[in-house]
């Protein structure tokens, strides 16, 4: 047998006996866990500190996350991160779903991971804007830089994931990644003033129809345009059902009087938040933590109308009890805005009712602003971070 074979199987051999050994350990761990000695549970107390909020009535009390591990070793609890367990307690569930928003729970995550959906969200997710602006007459009150900004910030319908970034081509406007809108209107002398909107962006399949600005006159071939499309976009299966146009029809761009015009052309182009501002494909996204609402005694007759009628926001309600008495219930919490009327009004009300939040439990409100859907959206997101997470694994390997 050659040296090579012998150091083949030596490093087999090293291999089966590592995969033995971490085997024994993780068997190993299992049964002191698994011992009546053992404390598999934190006492109540602590564990309500370790995963609720309490929102007081001059400030919020353990809001601090604890990811040590060995946090509670002194009382035989294991507080490590496992893949088995996150995955256990993982689940999202979407509670609304409409064109333009959607509303989910995402429980058993930390408040970092949750945040990083959503700073992703706002600023990584690729979406289409218009990106350079041709202006070849404007003779409106609407200065061009303040015509061109307008234009940037209206969403655009169109699947970015059918794009490629301008930068990838050499900065080549090509139909893969350049999408271009004219725009042409006039009022008329005698006529009223009108309203330019929108809708009055038409979508250029074939790319261009300005000649470039280096093109000499009277040239006798064909004027070269601001782009080179090979095809036209409409051509494309994507695209021949569902034509690019603004998500919105009825923005408002300028006014023009009698004798006033708007001539120019648009060029759309991929790009990310984190450059700017027109290309986030969300109009808001944000998260709370589950709202969480109890009562710590019982709060009957009187009281309990007082208290239902402290909120405003419909959390609490009153049932019927023996001999004609009510008594007060938590109807609503998820309802709760932490406006804290409950607890007002002295010490009394802070010993009935507590309010808390939980701290793995979030709800996510995501409002797209059209050019993806917002289910789409959310897992984009997904995906970016998931690329995160293999590059920084490429890399410290």
């Amino acid at each position: 047998m050659s040296s090579s074979e012998d150091e083949s199987m030596s490093e087999v051999d090293e291999q089966e006996e590592q995969e033995k050994k971490t085997k024994s350990e993780g068997s190993v761990l299992d049964y002191i866990m698994s011992l009546e000695s053992v404390p598999s549970k934190l006492p109540p107390h602590l564990d309500l500190m370790r995963t609720r909020v309490f929102c007081n009535n001059d400030a919020p009390d353990h809001t601090e996350t604890i990811q040590y591990s060995g946090a509670y070793a002194a009382l035989g609890v294991d507080n490590s991160i496992r893949l088995d367990k996150f995955c256990r307690n993982f689940k999202v569930q979407v509670n609304r779903l409409t064109e333009d928003d959607i509303e989910f729970d995402m429980m058993g995550i930390d408040p970092a991971l949750a945040n990083a959906f959503r700073r992703i969200l706002i600023a990584e997710v690729p979406t289409m804007a218009i990106e350079r602006v041709y202006i070849a007459n404007n003779t409106s009150v609407i200065q061009d830089e303040v015509l061109s900004h307008r234009l940037g910030l209206i969403p655009i319908k169109a699947d970015p994931r059918l794009f490629e970034y301008p930068e990838n081509a050499g900065n080549d406007k090509n139909e893969k990644n350049t999408i271009v809108f004219k725009l042409h209107v006039q009022c008329e002398k005698g006529h009223p003033r009108i309203t330019v909107k929108s809708n009055e962006l038409k979508w250029l399949p074939d790319g261009s129809e300005l000649p470039a600005e280096d093109v000499k006159p009277n040239s006798g071939s064909k004027p070269r345009t601001f782009t080179s499309f090979s095809c036209s976009q409409d051509s494309l299966p994507e695209f021949s059902t569902n034509p690019i146009a603004p998500k919105n029809l009825d923005i408002i761009l300028a006014k023009l009087g009698p004798g006033q015009e708007i001539e120019l052309e648009t060029h759309a182009v991929k790009g990310i938040g984190k450059t700017h501002a027109k290309w986030s494909p969300v109009a808001t996204a944000w998260y709370r933590m589950l709202p969480e609402v109890v009562l710590l005694k019982e709060v009957k007759d009187e009281l309990a109308e007082e208290l239902k009628n402290k909120c405003p926001v419909g959390v609490f309600d009153i049932e019927d009890i023996e001999k004609g008495r009510r008594r007060a219930t938590v109807a609503n919490p998820r309802a709760c805005t932490l406006c804290r009327e409950c607890i007002r009004g002295g010490k009394e009300w802070e010993d009935r009712v507590s309010l808390r939040r939980v701290k793995d439990h979030f709800i996510f409100n995501v409002e797209s602003t059209g050019s993806l859907p917002p289910e789409v959206l959310f897992t984009e997101a997904v995906k970016i971070l998931e690329e995160k997470c293999e590059r920084v694994i490429t890399e410290l390997s």
